[in-house]
């Protein structure tokens, strides 16, 4: 299907829509991944500050805090000033979703490191551990289930936020909404909210399944 002509609703029913309905759907995940994944490529080296060196923790949550409560139109648009709200142009928002997942990952990721057991990290000192080694062997695997909780919830505010963007004709299924209720059509209005709510389901059930098979000791230590 070609992203860059979205296809029409015909009538008022939902037959003979299912192309409408999908091609939205995958423009809200492409726009969810690529704001999650920018997301994460931030807030894992500010993570990893904020563990290394304690004090400047309270600094980074708190400027991730403010920007969070930040209204997401305004955010949009106060971003459209630098990068355009063009009607082909996702950037404001996928930057926008992006800032609003680091209060989530950074909180996520810090306090995954920190619940390490002590006796854990110091065994790997002890057999010779570098501090990187130890990180990438011993601490980031078992912060994994709180890293990944964090995505999971960021993930689905995510897809919820995608739909702001429908406001200003883009935001994936957010276009159904409010051009379904532009045009009363109450029918393209049920699709977009079913069509979300089905895409957050599948999305987290993938982080659920991706989690288990990256932690298969925690279903060892559950079976015991």
């Amino acid at each position: 299907m070609n992203l860059a002509r979205p296809p029409s609703w015909s009538g008022f029913s939902i037959d003979g829509n299912w192309d409408v309905v999908w091609y939205w759907t995958l423009v809200h995940l492409r726009i969810t991944i690529i704001a999650l994944v920018l997301g994460a490529v931030v807030a894992f080296p500010v993570g990893l500050a904020g563990y290394r060196w304690r004090r400047t923790y309270p600094v980074f949550l708190g400027v991730s805090n403010v920007l969070y409560t930040i209204p997401s139109l305004s955010l949009i648009v106060l971003l459209g000033l630098g990068f355009g709200l063009g009607l082909l142009n996702d950037m404001p928002l996928i930057v926008a979703l992006a800032i609003y997942t680091l209060a989530i990952l950074v909180r996520n990721l810090v306090e995954g490191l920190r619940a390490v057991p002590e006796p854990v990290t110091d065994a790997a000192t002890g057999v010779g551990y570098t501090p990187l080694r130890r990180l990438l062997r011993v601490e980031l695997p078992l912060a994994l289930p709180a890293i990944f909780a964090g995505l999971r919830v960021a993930a689905v505010s995510t897809i919820s936020l995608v739909s702001v963007g429908g406001v200003l004709g883009r935001g994936g299924l957010g276009y159904l909404f409010f051009e379904g209720y532009r045009r009363n059509r109450p029918t393209e209005i049920v699709a977009g909210i079913i069509a979300s709510i089905v895409l957050a389901v599948v999305v987290d059930l993938v982080l659920v399944f991706s989690r288990r098979a990256m932690t298969p000791w925690i279903r060892v230590r559950a079976a015991r």
